[in-house]
């Protein structure tokens, strides 16, 4: 099983790409749930996403406490949150950002891999506004391989209709651009 947990704030497409990710893994045939974990927070709160996917049933649905993977929407969160609590020795943390994952790992001590793509910068040019989910789904797929980019594309066509097209293709050059160290 991958476990996959997701930083995000209130309104900024964390509880989406969790959909979008569980969405993608089931039409390739494994199994998975997302779930949001959230309370009366309000828009820009930060709050936190779950991911499981398995070949096997999954039976427990709890918070993740131990993440093979965590993906960060929003850069702000590391000053706030400390996103590496509990992540596996040989995990990956995945941030939207400016910086090369060299400059990430520098403000971490420890063992995991890193990765960065400018989400942001993405987001403002393929759709048009500042929300990363989609943009973030591409870098995630890159950085695992727990889905496929056609899987993600069917999984946001499902869930963006109309909007679907720019949000593909910011998917995929996410894809392109994420660097991993």
């Amino acid at each position: 099983m991958i476990e996959i947990r997701i930083h995000g704030r209130g309104g900024g497409g964390a509880v989406t790409s969790a959909k979008l990710l569980a969405l993608a893994a089931i039409s390739e045939g494994k199994y998975a749930v997302a779930f949001p974990s959230f309370g009366p927070e309000r828009r820009g709160a930060p709050v936190l996403a779950f991911v499981k996917v398995d070949k096997q049933p999954i039976r427990v649905r709890s918070e993740i406490q131990e993440p093979d993977v965590v993906l960060v929407l929003d850069p702000s969160l590391l000053c706030v949150v400390d996103v590496t609590a509990g992540l596996k020795k040989t995990g990956i943390i995945i941030v939207n950002s400016r910086k090369e994952p060299s400059e990430m790992k520098a403000d971490f001590a420890g063992p995991w891999k890193f990765a960065t793509v400018n989400a942001l910068a993405i987001a403002r040019d393929v759709i048009g506004v500042p929300i990363v989910n989609t943009t973030m789904m591409g870098a995630l797929a890159k950085c695992t391989g727990v889905v496929g980019l056609e899987s993600l594309g069917e999984a946001i066509r499902e869930v963006f209709g109309a909007r679907a097209a720019k949000n593909i293709t910011a998917c995929h050059r996410a894809f392109e651009e994420t660097v991993v160290i």
